[in-house]
């Protein structure tokens, strides 16, 4: 009897009802804005991911020190970690949508490129309040980003440089800095900033959210500040851990380049060839040079002889990053074609053999 009480309660028509939008409601309390704002949620998630990443830096800290921890306890520090960094990135992201922060789209420009290298953990607590506290809000600089952003700066520089370096072995100094220019660019630091949600847990003049450019430059100031203290703040082990995570996190975008084949000399070989005495080879501007995105341009060269019977002879057009590059693929291409290019030599023999005759 007590039994069948027991059951009419639950299972009985007379019991609550719900619609299939009030049981979406009690499943997902968060989904309703009446009761939890995002600026709430998002608040909530990044106190528990700072729990976490300490407790994260603690361990590797003691690793660091040959000090055991639980492969186990790691493991989920780590897959916890992971999931609410991409958690508050979705709550970002949706944020800026709805024009609560900053527009642009960074954070939809890290996800692209795939789950990120968990952060290293920054062990000294000093060291962290100041990676988040921009100058402008207090007057000491021991408790601002100021100076450790210079630090960071010249270590990513380092990192990248090197990275760059051993990948592509063949290429010249030239491109090396280009490719460098790519990772360690403002835009690229501010999107790692905004995808490890740096940005959020940082106290800003609030008239900064208003002006992108500025804001680019902070979100990135507050990237390379972290790189410095997580570096400085574990002596024995912090360069080794962030190297690794700065290799990692920068894959994804040297893999995009593909292979960087080295480029010979064209320009050298294809004056060699076909210059002499008044002869005249000119590389010039076909037209402006095209802007892909901030920072990265695509420049139009063709290369024109004067000389040999020749008055201004179109030769060859390449394009490039640079004009140098752009210039060397135009005699690239003026080399591959071998009817004009010989037609030019046999001139300059001919009238090499006048002269010496």
């Amino acid at each position: 009897m007590i039994m069948e009480r027991k059951r009419k309660s639950v299972f009985s028509t007379s019991a609550k009802t719900y619609t299939k939008e009030a049981r979406v409601k009690v499943d997902n309390p968060v989904l309703d804005n009446s009761v939890l704002d995002r600026d709430k949620i998002r608040s909530r998630f990044t106190v528990v991911s700072d729990l976490l990443s300490d407790t994260l830096g603690t361990y590797r800290h003691l690793q660091a020190r040959d000090v055991e921890a639980s492969p186990d306890t790691l493991k989920a520090t780590f897959e916890l970690e992971e999931a609410l960094r991409r958690a508050k990135n979705h709550l970002s992201t949706a944020s800026a949508r709805n024009g609560h922060i900053s527009t642009d789209s960074s954070a939809e420009a890290v996800s692209a490129q795939g789950i990120l290298p968990v952060l290293p953990p920054i062990v000294d607590k000093v060291l962290k309040r100041a990676v988040f506290t921009h100058p402008g809000v207090s007057n000491d600089t021991e408790k601002t980003y100021d100076r450790l952003e210079i630090l960071g700066d010249a270590y990513i520089e380092l990192i990248a440089t090197k990275l760059i370096w051993k990948r592509f072995q063949e290429i010249p100094s030239g491109r090396i800095s280009q490719i460098r220019e790519l990772l360690v660019k403002n835009e690229t630091l501010a999107e790692y900033a905004t995808g490890y949600g740096l940005d959020i847990k940082a106290a800003v003049p609030q008239d900064y959210l208003k002006q992108p450019k500025r804001w680019t430059k902070t979100r990135a100031d507050i990237f390379e500040a972290y790189v410095a203290a997580a570096i400085i703040s574990d002596p024995i082990d912090g360069y080794r851990v962030v190297e690794n995570w700065l290799t990692q996190l920068w894959l994804p975008k040297l893999s995009e380049l593909g292979n960087q084949k080295p480029i010979l000399n064209a320009k050298e070989t294809l004056a060699r060839r076909i210059m002499g005495k008044g002869i005249k080879l000119r590389y010039i501007d076909e037209r402006p040079p095209a802007q892909q995105s901030p920072g990265v341009q695509t420049f139009f060269v063709g290369v024109y002889l004067t000389g040999w019977g020749w008055d201004n002879k179109h030769l060859g057009s390449g394009q490039g990053p640079n004009k140098t590059i752009a210039g060397n693929e135009a005699a690239h291409q003026a080399l591959s074609n071998e009817r004009i290019v010989e037609e030019i030599t046999c001139a300059k023999r001919a009238h090499e053999a006048k002269i010496y005759k």
